[in-house]
């Protein structure tokens, strides 16, 4: 009912997200948080949402859930400006301001489906065996949005490619955005083990080891490590 009176208003739209979850219908909750990005790509609560309703649908609909997703309305320029900008604004003001610091992410819808559109080209190019090429796409997503997926992503083209600073740091950027993640934790561990800093490394496998006792590949990492 908030939302009909206020399209696209945050609160509701994280509340509305937060039931679904709770009710365990995790493909909208997932539309909520996106959505929810869209007008403030800033906010944490919805990061960690997605993240979150990302790795049940996972779990839930296999690799393909996103094709089961109903469909992400796009917000309008106007929904993602109002508490900032007056409305009164000249044509062209929705532009981010030139004293932007450099770096931020473009928070216009057109920016959010220009990064996730590039981070797809370069989920495909990693499929594909051509980790050098993603790298390339998944940097031109990330300057239009940070998103924890990208940085892990882009981690594991870095371990491929033998960048294994650059993996670490990927995998630091992704746990600011949300501390539990386990792939950006599993990542980094693999980054610093071959930067042989075991003693952080066996810490962040056990960190994730908090999240996923039983997780096979980080057990088997940490003998690994202790042996070495």
């Amino acid at each position: 009912s908030a939302l009909e009176l206020v399209p696209f208003g945050i609160k509701p739209l994280l509340r509305r997200a937060a039931a679904y979850e709770a009710l365990e219908r995790y493909s909208l909750a997932y539309v909520d948080y996106k959505t929810a990005l869209q007008v403030d790509c800033s906010v944490q609560a919805a990061h960690d949402g997605v993240n979150r309703m990302t790795k049940a649908l996972l779990e839930k609909d296999g690799v393909n859930w996103r094709q089961k997703l109903p469909p992400i309305p796009t917000v309008p320029v106007s929904a993602q400006t109002r508490w900032s900008i007056p409305s009164a604004q000249a044509p062209g003001a929705n532009s981010p301001p030139a004293t932007a610091p450099q770096g931020e992410p473009d928070q216009t819808a057109a920016g959010m489906e220009r990064a996730r559109i590039l981070k797809e080209e370069g989920n495909e190019l990693v499929k594909k065996g051509n980790h050098k090429k993603a790298v390339e796409k998944y940097s031109e997503s990330l300057k239009l949005n940070k998103e924890c997926a990208t940085y892990t992503n882009r981690a594991l083209c870095y371990l491929t490619l033998k960048q294994y600073k650059e993996a670490a740091q990927d995998c630091t950027e992704a746990l600011k955005l949300d501390p539990k993640n386990v792939k950006a934790l599993y990542r980094r561990a693999q980054a610093l083990k071959e930067l042989k800093d075991y003693k952080s490394s066996i810490a962040d496998i056990k960190s994730l080891l908090k999240t996923e006792p039983k997780n096979t590949a980080a057990l088997r990492l940490l003998q690994e490590l202790n042996r070495a």
